[in-house]
């Protein structure tokens, strides 16, 4: 029973953690303009502070798992959350655009050692039979922190300062620090030589196409650009995929791929954590621009998505017991593709309670199929896998997070050009179809999740594997 608490005190320390670097991924985005205008810059300038955090998260994420083994998991989450808030601090007291960026590398260099590390640590330390409840934890914060951030981020910045965005972290450092410091065994894997050539290779791939991706969305206006970053980032992943094959001691290895639970995750999985991704980019955006919604009233209206993944969150590990991961995949793909669809279809004449009542539900929906993509990937990976799995995972992630504001940047522009609109503002139409598009992206993913076996992931669910036996 102590065990127990230990290893449930553990995980929601790891899903703080989380939703701390989630939310400072999300959160300046509402506050941007306030921030240039303290800076003497055009706010269009201060999305590198938001793709400055996420390149440098990207990069860093690949080393994770040889740098906990090398000094400890214990250490390293420790540090990582030192160097998160000493980076925070800087943002708080940063004067211009220059020492603002360099501040969010550095808070993102403590994201991307903080997060993989602690839920490696938190995979480690469960049983089979705890993976499901474990996993559940953990995935609350890439739900909420998304949609809170920008309300969060523009109400501290209208109401107090913006310096207040990052001074927060403060606190919320040092408690999670004690205790990370209480709880937390320093865990140490097999020594291995650092692979230099794969972590530049990585690093370099990985920060370039992240870039890309973010340039594509903030500057559509000229495609050659993120056109030029996203080709040799992906020439590099691919010199990169080619050297873990021929190394003896890679970064990390792609072996977990050879599990059809973790590698349905990966490629069918991706394509419906874009267009959940999406979601918080394109529904405000909708809301203002096309239905005449104030910011207030948009980021309101957008809470009801975030309602909706908290009142099914208790039920999750329920029905994954009960129907099997197959089904709720296959299923829950099809509800969250009608959900933007029925998204789609909203007007100027379409009742505010029925928009709260599909965001709510869709809200449902994805929680329910993140928790789900969370759980099984980890089903059949060994424990001596995991570290590797959980890398990779995390990068997957990551970049997913990025590619769901891209595609929806992108399904914008081409919704206008298919509609024929003119220069300016984007009319319901275009949203309509957008909307439509991101349906049709998600359904792809339909394709891994029919063709795993009904009894996949069996081994760690409760309800099932009793019934078996």
């Amino acid at each position: 029973m102590i065990k127990l608490r230990r290893r449930t005190a553990i995980t929601l320390l790891v899903a703080a953690t989380l939703f701390m670097e989630i939310l400072d991924a999300t959160v300046i985005s509402t506050a941007l303009p306030i921030i240039a205008r303290d800076f003497d810059v055009a706010a269009a300038h201060l999305s590198v502070g938001i793709s400055a955090y996420l390149v440098a998260v990207t990069v860093f994420i690949p080393i994770s798992g040889w740098a906990a083994d090398r000094f400890g998991s214990k250490n390293l989450f420790c540090a990582a959350i030192c160097v998160f808030v000493i980076a925070s601090v800087c943002c708080a007291l940063s004067t211009d655009l220059y020492t603002f960026t360099a501040s969010r590398v550095l808070q993102g260099i403590g994201g991307a050692m903080m997060v993989p590390v602690g839920r490696l640590v938190v995979l480690r330390g469960l049983p089979k039979d705890e993976i499901v409840r474990g996993m559940a934890m953990l995935t609350w914060p890439a739900l909420a922190a998304p949609l809170i951030g920008p309300v969060l981020g523009g109400w501290i910045a209208q109401t107090f300062s913006w310096n207040w965005i990052f001074l927060m972290n403060v606190p919320l450092g040092c408690i999670a620090l004690g205790f990370a410091a209480y709880l937390l065994d320093n865990q140490e894997g097999a020594p291995q030589r650092f692979d230099t050539i794969g972590f530049l290779l990585s690093g370099t791939g990985f920060g370039l196409l992240m870039a890309g991706l973010e340039t594509f969305s903030s500057r559509p206006q000229s495609l050659w650009l993120p056109a030029l970053l996203t080709g040799v980032g992906l020439l590099l992943l691919l010199l990169m995929f080619i050297h873990m094959a021929r190394s003896s001691a890679p970064l990390f290895t792609l072996k977990a791929m050879r599990f059809p639970t973790f590698r349905m995750t990966i490629l069918g999985g991706s394509a419906i954590r874009i267009t959940l991704s999406s979601a918080p980019f394109l529904i405000p955006l909708m809301l203002q621009l096309a239905l005449g919604f104030s910011p207030v009233e948009a980021g309101l209206l957008l809470l009801w998505l975030f309602a909706g993944n908290l009142t099914i969150k208790p039920a999750t590990t329920w029905i994954m017991n009960a129907a099997g991961f197959k089904t709720v995949l296959v299923v829950n793909t099809l509800l969250i593709a009608i959900g933007f669809a029925l998204i789609g279809q909203f007007s100027t004449t379409t009742p505010s309670w029925y928009m709260a009542l599909v965001l709510f539900i869709s809200g449902m929906n994805r929680s329910m199929h993140l928790t789900v993509l969370n759980t099984i990937s980890f089903a059949d990976i060994p424990q001596h896998q995991m570290r590797d799995a959980n890398t990779l995972s995390s990068v997957v992630m990551q970049m997913t997070r990025g590619l769901g504001i891209t595609v929806g940047a992108l399904s914008l522009a081409l919704a206008t050009i298919v509609t024929g609109s003119q220069n300016g503002e984007p009319a319901m139409a275009d949203f309509s179809l957008t909307f439509y598009i991101v349906a049709g992206i998600s359904l792809l993913s339909l394709v891994d999740s029919l063709r795993l076996p009904a009894n996949a992931g069996d081994a760690i669910l409760n309800k099932r594997r009793l019934k078996q036996i």
